[in-house]
């Protein structure tokens, strides 16, 4: 055993911190201790138990119905509201897309998104065959609801607003877009994956924010993440409907088999109890009060480093966060990419985010409580001097003429090999990555969109091949 604990910290100690607040991206870490090893200790003892069937693990019954409960009083929800633990955003964000569809039968159905809403819905419309609408943004970057109401007809079956979007942390007009999902007598979700457990503690300590909960009327659902800002161990969503009749048609049942007869609420069947009991675990650790604390400490950090950007002359902010994520870009010969590297070299992990739609390149930054923000401060000021020095990344026009020649629907493993020599990364089966991204990223900014996804989707692909250990019979 202790041969094996010995590989896995080997192992681990090539990814990117978990704890210590120096990886804005992928990992939340609220700074204590306590709440980090219960969550663990949770996770640990229902490892083995199964949420397939709440009659045989009446623990994961109670806990889960505990863990909405807790959320639904933070988001003014009514007493008819339920809710259901996933696996994260992403399949709450398709199950509130499939129980549209199931719930308004359509042989065309359609969503209307912001252009700014999470790729999650492309990927439920991918999946479940239903049309993404997607309409244009304001220049604040916040959904335009008169451009989203030119989008909607008889066969929309959902209308999504953000509270915030992703790339750019800033809350949706929720209650124009709602009033849009009552007019066209239609479902409205907010997807609140990533402010659910921000916004309303922000509110309690006289934070401005605009309204995005079941208390405006037309909101018939809502998503929000419990291993973001509620710091639980990765693996809990929930998704949170007005009423049980709006949830039912997301569930799954058949008897059509001779088995059992199988009833699941979410795209899972079987499902470890762990990670449900690891968020239970850390909400009661930290309780409401602790994470008024931990949100009036990170918004905290946001107006320091807000502060700074803004003085900053080489460093513009893309739009005014209302949350806890934070978007810039570089001005003159300085370069984002070239940044974020030179942050990396200080131990801090920060997510480069690519053109679209006449927006340059950003670096995206996602501050937990447990970020040391005087520190991070003082090393962007220091990257960002050094990469102004650097001045801006050259590509090669040959490589870059090859990239955009390349057809993305069409892309062949000699096409894709020889990308990987000229972008100085190993070929063959030995694919690996440099110890600079910068001009991988570059490479990446200039190609389209198409091509960025067919190049990336070979690229996981080439990422995920089996290793071979020798120990079959």
């Amino acid at each position: 055993m202790s041969d094996i604990t010995a590989r896995l910290a080997a192992m681990q100690s090539l990814d990117v911190p978990v704890v210590g607040g120096r990886t804005l991206a992928y990992v939340y870490d609220a700074g204590i201790p306590e709440a980090e090893e219960v969550g663990k200790a949770a996770v640990a003892a229902y490892a083995g138990s199964n949420g397939l069937d709440p009659t045989a693990f009446p623990s994961l019954l109670q806990m889960e119905n505990e863990v909405v409960g807790f959320a639904l009083d933070m988001i003014d929800a009514p007493d008819s509201a339920v809710g259901t633990v996933t696996s994260g955003g992403t399949e709450s964000v398709l199950l509130a897309v499939l129980g549209a569809r199931q719930a308004h039968p359509s042989t065309t159905p359609n969503i209307v998104v912001p252009s700014t809403a999470h790729a999650a819905f492309h990927k439920a419309g991918e999946y479940f065959g239903v049309e993404v609408r997607v309409a244009p943004t304001g220049a604040d970057h916040r959904a335009n609801p008169a451009a989203m109401s030119a989008l909607v007809d008889g066969d929309t079956v959902l209308i999504v607003a953000s509270a915030p979007s992703y790339a750019h942390g800033v809350i949706d007009p929720v209650k124009e877009i709602a009033d849009l999902a009552i007019k066209h007598e239609t479902r409205m979700h907010v997807d609140a994956c990533i402010g659910g457990f921000v916004l309303p503690f922000a509110a309690k300590i006289g934070r401005p924010v605009t309204p995005w909960t079941f208390d405006v009327p037309g909101v018939s659902s809502i998503s929000l993440d419990l291993h973001k800002y509620a710091y639980a161990p990765k693996g809990t969503s929930l998704l949170l409907h007005r009423d049980a009749q709006l949830r039912r048609p997301q569930y799954f049942a058949t008897a059509h088999w001779p088995g059992y007869t199988l009833v699941n609420p979410t795209l899972q069947s079987t499902k470890s109890g762990g990670p449900l009991a690891g968020a239970w675990a850390v909400l009661n650790t930290i309780g409401p009060e602790g994470y008024k604390k931990l949100t009036a400490h990170t918004f905290d950090g946001v107006d320091q480093l807000l502060d700074m950007i803004a003085k900053h002359p080489d460093l513009r902010l893309v739009g005014q966060p209302d949350s806890t994520l934070i978007c810039f870009e570089a001005e003159g010969s300085c370069d984002v990419f070239t940044i974020a590297d030179l942050m990396h070299t200080r131990s801090w992990w920060v997510q480069p985010q690519l053109s679209y739609d006449g927006h340059p390149a950003n670096l995206h930054l996602t501050l937990s409580a447990a970020t040391d923000v005087p520190s991070f401060i003082k090393d962007l000021e220091a990257a960002v001097a050094d990469a102004v020095a650097q001045g801006p990344i050259s590509l090669d026009s040959d490589v870059l003429a090859f990239v955009q020649a390349l057809d993305p629907t069409a892309l062949s493993d000699a096409e894709f090999d020889g990308l990987l020599a000229a972008a100085g990364m190993v070929g063959g089966d030995g694919i690996g990555l440099p110890e600079e991204m910068a001009p991988i990223n570059a490479l990446l900014d200039a190609a389209s969109p198409a091509m960025r996804e067919s190049l990336l989707t070979v690229y996981m692909d080439r990422l995920l091949r089996p290793t071979r250990v020798g120990s079959a019979p």
